[in-house]
């Protein structure tokens, strides 16, 4: 569930009279709407085509609490749907309960655009997935509830590794490393054993956080970028190394067609999205015609000793500060991603809002793999300025220049750094 951030650019001079507003913890303001008749929800169509019983049940179970109101739902596909939003934030027609992506939600609450909520109020808010956390959160308040989440996964031909003797998934790196070495010496060089994207910034930073580096680093309320630490280095070295080794593909790419190229059989494992294997598999992707059968995801084992730390995309609800029924809005998210609603959600193929739904994902074979994946995790620095650094590309530009040997791994962090800090602070 690749989640493109659409940052709020453009709706500075829009959101100032939304920031006049106001506006508290749910059931504060003037906007708390106790007595509200009315609820508008916007999902994205995906709630609508996979599983309308559930807010169908949100529905029903809000509406026996509060007899006679009306809730109206309306779908969108994800471009669109921040297109209308940004149109009608500062105006009377806000909705009350909005999905967002999750790297979509900075800009926004940077602005002034939602609600500060109590997240007590919400069931197993103290469980919260700590990057889906990270993401509903800015300047110490709640501003939203994870909604479903999903996670990044190793996975590999089990055919073409057991053609050199591999036939059981990596537990280590080193095992990883060792399988990949044999892969690649018979293969050849025009075979990337791992196709490993270039610019994919998903991956890369991956290996910083598991080499305990980071993006950057908040240091009493000022951001600071950290790509050029010992340990941020450690990390891009051990990706360049990687990319160096076993990547023999066009090294300008991103990871957008990554599944595509996987299916082409000119590859042997890709580190992605869960869905990513599953969809190159697909008789319309595959052009081998043995994936359907030879394809396993695993655990993405790290340099560090423990399992990779990746990076989970997913969507939140959020309440517009505009709302006129904050804390019907809230009931109704509650009621929607509760316990009831991650269950359903999870039997849908999604991963939890919470670790303790997640403990039961691991029991189970058919998703213990995602499930113990996204227990350690990480998300994008929670900073005013973080849209304007994804904007400019900052990290898949730094990435090319260090995969196509333009510039080394510290000249590359150093560059990436100044331009970091340049905007990271602005809102």
């Amino acid at each position: 569930m690749k989640r493109r951030l659409i940052a709020a650019i453009g709706i500075a001079g829009m959101m100032v009279s939304v920031a006049a507003c106001g506006g508290g913890d749910s059931g504060s303001s003037d906007n708390s709407g106790a007595d509200a008749k009315e609820l508008t929800v916007w999902l994205t169509v995906d709630a609508q085509n996979n599983w309308p019983e559930l807010v169908k049940a949100a529905d029903a179970a809000v509406q026996k609490k509060h007899p006679g109101v009306k809730i109206k739902h309306e779908y969108y596909g994800w471009p669109d749907k921040n297109t209308k939003l940004d149109a009608v934030l500062a105006t009377d027609k806000a909705p009350d309960v909005v999905e967002m992506g999750n790297t979509e939600m900075l800009g926004y609450m940077v602005k002034g655009a939602f609600a500060p909520l109590d997240a007590s109020k919400f069931t197993n808010s103290s469980a919260w997935l700590d990057g889906l956390k990270a993401s509903v959160t800015y300047d110490g308040k709640t501003y939203g509830v994870p909604y479903y989440a999903g996670g990044r996964v190793g996975n590999w031909r089990k055919d073409l590794f057991a053609s050199v003797g591999v036939k059981s998934t990596p537990k280590t790196y080193a095992e990883l490393t060792s399988a990949l070495d044999k892969v690649q010496k018979k293969e050849g060089d025009k075979f990337s054993a791992w196709y490993q994207p270039t610019r994919d910034w998903y991956a890369a930073m991956s290996f910083v956080y598991d080499a305990g580096g980071s993006i950057a680093v908040d240091s009493g309320g000022t951001w600071k970028a950290n790509l050029s630490s010992p340990e941020s280095i450690k990390g891009l070295t051990e990706f360049k190394n990687v990319i160096d080794k076993y990547m023999h593909g066009d090294k300008t790419k991103d990871e957008s067609d990554r599944y595509i190229v996987y299916g082409q059989g000119k590859s042997g494992m890709i580190f992605g999205a869960a869905w990513e294997g599953a969809t190159s598999a697909d008789p319309k992707n595959d052009k081998t015609g043995k994936l359907k059968d030879n394809l396993e995801n695993f655990v993405m084992p790290g340099p560090s000793g423990k399992n990779m730390p990746v990076f989970l995309g997913g969507s939140d609800l959020a309440v517009p500060v505009k709302s006129k029924a904050q804390d019907l809005a809230a009931e109704w998210i509650n009621a929607y991603v509760g316990p009831s609603g991650q269950k359903g959600l999870m039997a849908k193929g999604n991963l939890p809002n919470n670790k303790t739904d997640l403990a039961t994902l691991k029991n189970d074979p058919a998703t213990a793999v995602p499930a113990t994946a996204a227990e350690s995790n990480w998300f994008v620095p929670m900073a005013p300025g973080w849209g304007q650094v994804e904007k400019a590309q900052v990290l898949q530009n730094m990435l090319q220049s260090i995969g196509t040997g333009k510039q080394s791994v510290e000249a590359a962090a150093k560059a990436a750094d100044e331009q970091i800090d340049k905007v990271i602070n602005t809102k």
